[in-house]
């Protein structure tokens, strides 16, 4: 057995990363464990997860293993400082995230993941966030970190390094090595595939189903698929046609004008008018259904309340995504959502992808974004500038342009600071029509606002709560601006939310924390009406256009809900990290990774009970999603090129 002892920097490896990530799963166990021990067998978390931490440990011991079984006596020496060293390195990665992991998931109720990977691109508003929200963490977390360091520093050779041992004895025992390592890595000898996280899938609450998981493991599968971005084969395969006859059935439409781009068609308004009326989308960070009193929130939109007599108010709307960008995407381009990233963030879709700046530039408006933040978060400068919008108007602006403004905090300028820069910029248009997009930034942790404003319904200030209640402020301010104005009558207006905030539930998809507001105002628009018929967000653009008083060529699948026919039964699609619903009425098809798709009847938005699958409803929700990848792959959400 000493003749082993070569092995000892691998058995300590893998013997302390079994105690960071078993002691985080126990960790994050008791933390929620009223949401987990809801779920029958949750005690499956134990012998899943230490079947998911073996297989991360083995794969990273194979390079020691290497090394430990070829070197050379003679070079021993050389490789115990790069073992010892790659092995501190890797357990401190794991430990560090298994740390960061308890805020992630009461964020976003799961292990971190491709969010995680994106806010470390933008360092200098996330850590502001992070050190005014999640400070007492950030203390703890490098208080062990730092711990840590000092007893792996103090014990690295006892823990890491090997002696010189009988050479031909370590080729000998090589094959058994390579063996326990190729099999803990695979963690079966049956399988033809490798272990991956939908292993770990063994109930319908995907929180309880990710303790299964390692954070390490999540990150890093994260990184590795960014290159497999407009991939949905995870979810099975479909012809295209099939795909795109599947979709064109949900569609509005009846006649497509261009073969070689499957959903383009006309849209036309009633009445085309001579000069289109212009367009504003008053995109709202974090509004969800649950905060908004016309709708059975809580009582903290009185402004938007008020308004919603004035114009037409979508009770049964949801949005497709959990973040700014999927919003953005949804209500932009009108494009269905799928396991990728957002196309805002995509590289193909940089330029002569299709965007309603684009459609509406075709048609003499002049098109701007306004920002109180700063416009390369999430790239969203870089794909508003190469998609049709021609001014971008962000935090550098409101700094340089000389004007005293209300506040700016850890995210941008205030809400009311953006309403205030939006109407001065509206009034400055001529006589050619106009589309913006502007987008709020106040109700955004650490949920700063200027003091003054409202009257808090908690009564620590800075809580979404509160800050939901200075958002609708700055709504009624902005509107009540407007109305002063000549632009106003000529303008149709929309409220509406990206997404909600903390997105969470005991089901696989929390669908109640996907129902979002919309209220639509402007000439023509139905005043004091309600479009209660389920509607996803990728139906509101469509809509939009059919109010401006034009004729447009768009490639949206969404439907225009303003000539949509009682009968149609609603449907929505909402993506949740990697798995996608698609709802009809109360019938919703969940598809994840590699997995049969479910089905459920949806009692309410919180109550879903299983029922059999419906083949037909399945290949439709593939379909979609399908249809997502091939048309970002192959370029076709667009519009014709403009003969020059």
């Amino acid at each position: 057995m000493k003749k082993l002892f070569f092995l000892k920097p691998i058995f300590n490896f893998i013997a302390i990363g079994l105690l960071i990530t078993t002691a985080s799963r126990l960790f994050l166990f008791f933390l929620f464990k009223d949401r987990v021990t809801d779920t029958a067998d949750y005690w499956f978390i134990f012998p899943i997860g230490l079947r998911m931490d073996l297989i991360l440990l083995c794969y990273l011991s194979f390079l020691p293993a290497l090394l430990l079984s070829f070197v050379p006596n003679n070079y021993i020496k050389y490789i115990n400082k790069f073992i010892a060293y790659y092995s501190i390195l890797f357990l401190f990665l794991i430990l560090f995230v298994e740390l960061a992991t308890p805020d992630f998931v009461s964020q976003y109720d799961t292990r971190p993941n491709r969010i995680f990977l994106d806010y470390l691109i933008y360092p200098k508003e996330v850590i502001g966030m992070l050190l005014k929200s999640y400070l007492s963490s950030i203390i703890i977390t490098f208080l062990i970190l730092g711990i840590a360091l000092y007893f792996a520093l103090k014990k690295v050779k006892s823990l890491f390094y090997t002696q010189a041992t009988d050479y031909k004895f370590r080729l000998l025992i090589f094959p058994l090595l390579v063996f326990l390592l190729f099999f803990g890595a695979r963690s079966s000898l049956t399988s033809k595939r490798p272990i991956n996280a939908s292993n770990a899938v063994f109930s319908t609450d995907q929180l309880t189903n990710c303790l299964g998981l390692n954070s390490f493991y999540t990150v890093a599968y994260a990184a590795y698929s960014i290159k497999n971005e407009g991939n949905t084969k995870m979810y099975g395969k479909m012809d295209e046609e099939e795909a795109i006859s599947r979709v064109k059935k949900y569609m509005d439409v009846t006649e497509f004008t261009d073969n070689s781009i499957p959903f383009l068609h006309v849209q036309k308004s009633d009445a085309i008018l001579e000069r289109p009326y212009n367009l504003v989308i008053f995109l709202q960070e974090s509004l969800g259904a649950e905060y908004v009193g016309v709708l059975g929130g809580k009582p903290l939109t009185p402004e938007f309340d008020k308004l919603s007599k004035e114009g037409l108010l979508f009770t049964n709307l949801y949005c497709t995504g959990t973040r700014s960008v999927r919003g953005i995407e949804a209500v932009v381009t009108g494009f269905l959502p799928s396991p990728s990233e957002s196309v805002v963030k995509l590289s193909n879709s940089q330029q002569g992808f299709f965007t309603i700046a684009d459609a509406l530039k075709r048609k003499g408006y002049e098109t701007s974004f306004i920002y109180g933040g700063m416009a390369n978060f999430d790239n969203m400068a870089s794909f508003f500038n190469g998609n049709g919008f021609e001014d971008i108007i962000d935090q550098d602006d409101f700094d340089t342009d000389g004007k005293k403004y209300a506040f700016k905090g850890t995210w941008g300028y205030s809400d009311e600071d953006l309403a205030v820069k939006a109407n001065e910029y509206f009034k400055s248009k001529g006589t050619r029509p106009f589309f913006s997009l502007m987008f709020s930034t106040s109700n955004h942790e650490p949920f700063e606002y200027p003091e003054g404003r409202i009257k808090g319904y908690d009564k620590k200030a800075a809580t979404v709560n509160n800050s939901m209640k200075y958002a609708d402020f700055s709504i009624g301010k902005f509107m009540e601006m407007a109305k002063k104005e000549s632009y106003y009558k000529n303008t149709v207006f929309i409220i509406i939310a990206d997404h909600n905030t903390r997105t969470f539930g005991k089901n696989l998809v929390p669908i109640n924390k996907f129902h979002i507001p919309a209220l639509i105002i402007g000439p023509n628009v139905p005043v004091g009406k309600v479009h209660s018929q389920l509607a996803s967000q990728i139906d509101i653009p469509p809509t939009l256009l059919s109010y401006l008083g034009a004729k447009f060529e768009t490639p949206m699948v969404g439907r225009n809900l303003s000539k949509i026919k009682a009968m149609t039964k609603g449907r929505s699609i909402m993506q949740f990290n990697d798995i996608n619903a698609f709802r009809v009425e109360d019938q919703v098809v969940i598809m994840q990774p590699n997995l049969y798709p479910l089905q459920f009847k949806i009692v309410n938005d919180t109550t879903l009970i299983s029922v059999k699958l419906d083949s037909e409803l399945a290949k439709d929700a593939l379909a979609h999603v399908v249809i997502a990848g091939n048309l970002y792959k192959q370029g076709k959400h667009k519009l014709r090129e403009i003969k020059k």
